[in-house]
């Protein structure tokens, strides 16, 4: 088994949270469109819900979203993507004000307002600049920890893209050339996001999945959100409510492979196969 040696930290709001043991990132998705109907959350009291399942079920960090991002998804202004965020945050850090935050959002302008007004922890770029040539040099000025995702196109376009060459030289040589740029620019804290369900088929992602291990070469942390996503619905030929079983199955397999984060829905059955790869891995360690 490829169970990670090497020890990975990260500094998040001046701590240094330590990486070698895998985190869970819970999803809260402040959208009326996301994939997984269960998750959208508008009015203040399902949001106040979720938030406290999240935290009570032990998650690390909470992922906040505005904008769906799942495949052939709507555009959305910026000012109602903060509009819904601003919304969510403020009932967020009322309920728990030293919650490890994540915004995931590819808007340097939201990124900048989320850290400076309310004091977010994480910025997640889906289009790993791509999509805001501001991002870069946004996140060097915040000096917050970055997930860099590899997509191509944008969410509404992304699966007219999914030709490559070859699948993980180029997704490699992608983060080699954004991490290259950032560490000019003086950002020191960068996670990989490989982007399955983001301009790759089915069969790519698992090619992605069995090979992930590859990615290592890089030394940095490597975040995987495949929460009840097509890549598994497509195999069983289930909708995303039946998802939870082949979620927890591949959740699993990206540990082996060397996930770092786990970005879920589900953060109770995340955080016990957290528990039980942890138990494998110090059989490793005998």
């Amino acid at each position: 088994m490829n169970f990670m040696k090497k020890r990975m930290t990260a500094n998040v709001r001046g701590e240094l949270i330590d990486l070698s043991s895998p985190k869970v990132m819970g999803i809260l998705n402040i959208t009326p469109d996301s994939f997984f109907t269960a998750s959208r959350k508008q009015s203040k009291e399902d949001i106040i819900e979720r938030i406290l399942k999240i935290l009570e079920e032990g998650a690390d960090i909470i992922d906040v979203g505005a904008y769906s991002s799942r495949p052939n998804a709507d555009f959305v202004s910026e000012e109602e993507e903060w509009k819904r965020l601003k919304y969510g945050l403020e009932i967020l850090f009322d309920i728990e004000p030293n919650a490890i935050v994540s915004i995931d959002t590819f808007r340097s302008k939201i990124a900048q307002k989320s850290v400076e007004e309310f004091g977010a922890s994480i910025i997640n770029d889906i289009s790993g600049g791509e999509l805001d040539p501001q991002m870069f040099d946004t996140i060097a000025d915040l000096q917050v920890p970055y997930i860099i995702m590899h997509m191509r196109g944008t969410p509404k376009t992304m699966m007219e893209y999914t030709h490559y060459n070859h699948l993980l030289q180029d997704i490699i040589l992608y983060f080699s050339k954004k991490i290259n740029i950032l560490h000019q620019k003086g950002v020191n804290d960068i996670w990989i996001d490989p982007g399955f369900g983001f301009s790759k088929t089915t069969d790519q992602n698992y090619e992605l999945l069995y090979k992930m291990d590859k990615l290592s070469i890089f030394e940095l942390p490597i975040l995987v959100g495949i929460s009840r996503k097509t890549m598994i619905r497509e195999v069983l030929d289930i909708s995303a409510s039946d998802a939870l079983t082949g979620t927890v199955a591949l959740n699993m397999f990206s540990l082996i492979q060397g996930a770092n984060i786990i970005r879920v829905h589900d953060v109770k059955e995340a955080v016990e196969t957290v528990q039980l790869f942890n138990k494998l891995k110090q059989q490793n360690q005998c």
